[in-house]
């Protein structure tokens, strides 16, 4: 159930008693007096409000001892009215629960974008490059406490679901079915395991990773339908080692990384089949000189094989992936040239 639904039921139940209140109060100064329904009504209301009025009719024995529960029930609805008002005013819940309607809106507009399950340390890595890079994505979470404490760490707002990411509803609420791809990045291998298959039972066409807590499960994620596995141990072996032996290396690529205002990023881009850069000479695009991006290598398509520092007289070619190096502001402006 939304935030906002339960803000409205918890205000249509003080309604409805509200009503049920004024209905038996007039349906027993009916009964029991046999006042017409107006003056049933009547009655019923200054006598709940507490407006000190004097009786509508004179009341017998029987209808006195009626108003008496009928003030005290009154009372009790008006306390329990006013502190359900209160407690949804004062606790922020009405501000929260449209907020979480924005978001649910914003989500239901996404297309092309990315969904992490999880909000752990992992997660607030990719998080952090999807967000520099100008990605949309969305974080689902079972544990909102977690969400919010990346979203300080973080310093910075973004669209995000409680609930377990390998359960479909909260997959379809991240928008799963228009996603671009999808990281697996839970506590354990079996739950993302559950969130590969699910999130390729809904989306057979977005590219799902998942990453490796265990020894010995990257086939069993594999075969559970995940396009990618990575094993955080083996890259920061990898890491360590490279950081002893190639100690310049290792800090330009954090200085693109890991600093808050580093502007270049290595990026890819496809070239599809109505670009109008397709049979024109790749020195047009190759860069290099002032603040071009620098094309490092493409892998032709059908092929896995990179092509580095590719000759200036090679023709672009449909289906191209360019690997490119360059200001975040100048990617994007290569971006728009191949894709139009």
């Amino acid at each position: 159930m939304s935030q906002l639904a339960g803000v409205r039921n918890r205000l249509l139940l003080v309604f409805a008693l509200l009503l049920s209140c004024l209905g038996a109060g007039t349906l027993g100064y009916h009964w029991i007096e046999g006042w017409p329904w107006f003056d049933g009504l009547y009655m019923t209301v200054i006598t709940i409000g507490t407006v000190g009025f004097g009786e509508t009719h004179p009341l017998s024995h029987g209808g006195r001892v009626f108003t008496i529960f009928l003030i005290l029930g009154g009372i009790g609805l008006f306390t329990y009215g006013f502190t359900t008002i209160t407690q949804i005013v004062v606790e922020g819940e009405l501000a929260k629960a449209f907020r979480r309607m924005r978001m649910e809106h914003s989500i239901a507009n996404l297309s092309g974008h990315f969904i992490v399950c999880g909000a752990g340390h992992t997660g607030g890595v990719v998080c952090g490059e999807l967000h520099k890079t100008g990605r949309q994505f969305v974080v689902v979470d079972r544990d909102a406490k977690a969400i919010e404490t990346l979203r300080l760490r973080l310093e910075f707002d973004f669209l995000h679901i409680v609930g377990d990411g390998s359960d479909d509803a909260a997959l379809l609420a991240a928008g799963v079915e228009r996603a671009a791809g999808v990281f697996a990045v839970l506590a354990t291998d079996q739950d993302n395991a559950f969130v590969v298959l699910s999130a390729k039972g809904l989306n057979p066409n977005a590219k799902v990773l998942a990453c490796q807590k265990s020894l010995g499960v990257r086939e069993k994620l594999l075969r559970s339908g995940a396009d990618g596995v990575v094993d955080p141990e083996y890259i920061g072996g990898l890491r360590l080692a490279s950081e002893m032996i190639r100690p310049i290396t290792v800090g330009f690529l954090d200085s693109m990384l890991r600093a808050k205002d580093a502007h270049f990023r290595f990026d890819e881009i496809s070239v599809p089949s109505n670009s109008s850069l397709i049979g024109k000479p790749f020195g047009d695009i190759k860069g290099g000189e002032g603040g071009s991006p620098l094309v490092v290598a493409i892998v032709a398509a059908g092929s896995e094989e990179y092509e580095l520092n590719p000759p200036v007289a090679r023709p672009v070619r449909s289906g191209d992936r360019l690997v490119i190096l360059g200001e975040k502001e100048a990617l994007g402006g290569l971006r728009k040239r191949v894709l139009s």
